[in-house]
């Protein structure tokens, strides 16, 4: 075994290979850009080398300076965690090449299965079922509109390089497919370097199953049983669980073995997760489960398959990349009860899921449950890297226990003043459709309008904020002699005192209540301001009405830069007639892409910002007006 490890990643996916690393008395070096230089994942480890600057391709991405840092300070292995450099072949080669152990799968085997058309065509010749499509190298938007008018919509424009939903776009017709063959080709270049795309029939009913393998130098291969990432939003896993619900004996077996036949396929070695796309419409069944592509490394969800497996999965992939053979036979690895993970992200559902950025003035995460997070109260957020900032996984006995357990840890999340979806995760967990296991990767979808929707406080929410608001009163004014004229709640000359305070909710008046006590979790800033927690939302009170928000959400025709970021297309130009809710510009930030869109009919007076800029939060980028 090697005695240190560099971890070429950040955030939770570092902290989590040094926990093992350390377990195991293996030296830990971590590498940060100048984004992370006060990160807790430098916390963590033994030693910490700089890289470079904030952003990923002049940090996180420049393998030279990974393998210098190494070298630098004696680490004997990398492993690339996920996202960043971890499917890189090139990479991969270079590290094995500096006389480094390279903890992942063959170079050959990333390249067997990096890009998804020439991973499909393997998979085909190797027995494995495949999704039809088109996978062809002519890739003009024609052939790609004709390819997609016989294949039928729905279709699905995937990148071929893609991965973690970016470069994927659903086409429900004709008529939208050159707009988002063009969205996508963008984005796919942005992330991957790479705008080929395959097309593949769009499944009404789809379920996203996926099987963990592991293989080692020996010949070896297994599979670690089946997942279920099907609670999506933009092809993006939100809450993953294993086993998967209603699956079968028989139809566990088709897919496992199909998994293990995949891996076998390009000689895998180490840890790796086969995806496969099912047709739920009549329940899980071995012949409606077809692979779509195979992750070459850890997956963020690998911690429901640990729980309900009782394994370290990082520890196997050290003792792979150290040349042992598996830890177990296919035939000692047992599944029990169940496992559900929630993503948590730095993001505002009601929003859009725009990003959220700042610093993590309050940050609580709940006991009970296993909790792997990238942060720690006062870190700060920053626009240069993916927005999840912890995970949260509930094992139990049965489905229905984890699922409750989960969801009861979501709803003890506080995090201030950074938003985030732990509100719209409750309400996934509590839908009725997930908790019967009938839900499909559109549940969000068609749900979005009631799952993002804007959380209204309880009564006892506000009975809370008027209990802080009350004692912050009584505080300034203990010695004094009692007045109305300090009081909150109502006050009458002849007729007993009205016992409810006006409070501020988000601009507008609400009436509250004082409790005796608190009955929720709440944080005064100053004296001005109060922030109740429940259910895992953040609701900030005032005791008046708060200054208007100069970087508005654009109902004053104003459109501004939600965050920092990189302005990738601008859709209109000043004289253009435009409706609400039509694209004016897309702007690139913590990875993903984001539509700003009119928020009303009307004429477009200015364009601040063109294709390629770099804008800071609150930069005007266009100004509409509405029609004379």
């Amino acid at each position: 075994m090697f005695r240190s490890v560099l971890v070429a990643n950040r955030g939770e996916i570092a902290r989590r290979v040094f926990a093992t690393a350390r377990r195991m008395g293996i030296e830990t070096v971590a590498v940060f850009s100048e984004a992370d230089a006060n990160a807790a994942h430098i916390r963590d480890a033994d030693r910490a080398v700089p890289i470079g600057p904030a952003a990923a391709r002049e940090s996180y991405l420049v393998g030279e300076r990974i393998i210098e840092a190494a070298r630098a300070t004696g680490a004997e292995a990398i492993h690339p965690g996920y996202g960043f450099l971890s499917e890189n072949a090139d990479f991969a080669e270079a590290v094995a090449a500096a006389g480094l152990v390279w903890i992942g799968p063959p170079p050959t085997a990333i390249r067997a299965m990096g890009l998804k058309d020439a991973a499909k065509d393997l998979m085909q010749k190797a027995g494995v079922p495949v999704t039809p499509g088109y996978l062809g190298e002519d890739q003009s938007a024609p052939r790609l509109r004709a390819e997609a008018d016989r294949i039928g919509y729905p279709v699905l424009i995937k990148a071929v390089a893609g991965g973690g939903g970016k470069g994927m776009r659903r086409v429900e017709g004709a008529g939208e497919f050159e707009a988002a063959l063009a969205s996508c080709q963008r984005e796919a270049a942005a992330s991957f370097g790479d705008d080929r795309v395959l097309l593949e029939t769009y499944v009404t009913r789809p379920r996203h199953i996926e099987v963990q393998v592991f293989g080692d130098r020996h010949g070896n291969v297994v599979h670690l049983y089946e997942r279920d990432c099907s609670l999506q939003r933009r092809h993006q896993k939100v809450i993953e669980e294993a086993p998967a619900p209603g699956m079968s004996d028989a139809a566990r077996a088709a897919v496992t073995e199909a998994a293990v036949k995949a891996a076998r396929a390009v000689d895998y070695v180490g840890a790796g997760t086969v995806e496969f796309i099912a047709d739920a419409s009549e329940g899980l069944r071995g012949d409606r489960i077809w692979f779509m592509e195979m992750n070459t490394r850890l997956q963020v969800e690998h911690p429901v398959t640990e729980m309900v497996t009782g394994l370290d999965l990082v520890e196997w992939q050290f003792r792979v990349a150290a040349g042992e053979p598996l830890p177990l036979a296919q035939s000692d690895i047992r599944l029990t009860g169940h496992a559900v993970e929630a993503r948590l992200y730095a993001e505002n559902p009601a929003t859009g899921f725009l990003p959220s950025t700042g610093r993590l003035e309050s940050f609580a995460l709940p006991g009970g449950v296993r909790v792997d997070a990238g942060v720690e109260e006062g870190d700060a957020i920053t626009p240069f890297y993916d927005p999840m900032i912890a995970k949260l996984i509930a094992h139990a006995p049965t489905r229905e226990q984890a699922i409750a357990e989960l969801a009861d840890a979501v709803c003890e999340v506080e995090v201030f003043p950074v938003k985030t979806n732990a509100g719209f995760l409750v309400r996934c967990l509590e839908h009725p459709d997930f908790i019967a296991g009938a839900m499909d990767t559109g549940l969000i979808g068609r749900e979005a309008e009631t799952l993002a929707a804007s959380a209204e406080p309880s009564p006892e929410a506000l009975a809370t904020a008027g209990w802080a608001f009350r004692e912050m009163v009584e505080r300034e004014v203990e010695g004094q002699p009692a007045t109305p004229w300090v009081a909150l709640a109502g006050f009458r000359l002849n007729a007993p005192a009205d016992p409810t305070v006006r409070l501020f909710l988000d601009g507008r008046a609400v009436m509250a209540t004082p409790g005796d006590q608190p009955s929720r979790s709440v944080h005064v800033l100053g004296d001005e301001e109060v922030v109740v927690f429940e259910a895992g939302e953040a609701f900030v009170f005032h005791d008046h009405p708060p200054a208007a928000d100069a970087a508005g959400a654009g109902g004053d025709g104003q459109i501004r830069a939600p965050m920092p970021g990189k302005v990738t297309q601008v859709a209109v130009r000043a004289g253009d007639r435009v409706t609400k809710g039509q694209t004016l510009l897309v702007l690139e930030a913590m990875k993903m892409e984001h539509a700003l869109a009119a928020p009303f009919d009307g004429v477009v007076d200015e364009v601040g910002a063109e294709a390629g800029a770099q804008v800071s939060e609150g930069t005007l980028l266009a100004k509409l007006s509405e029609p004379a």
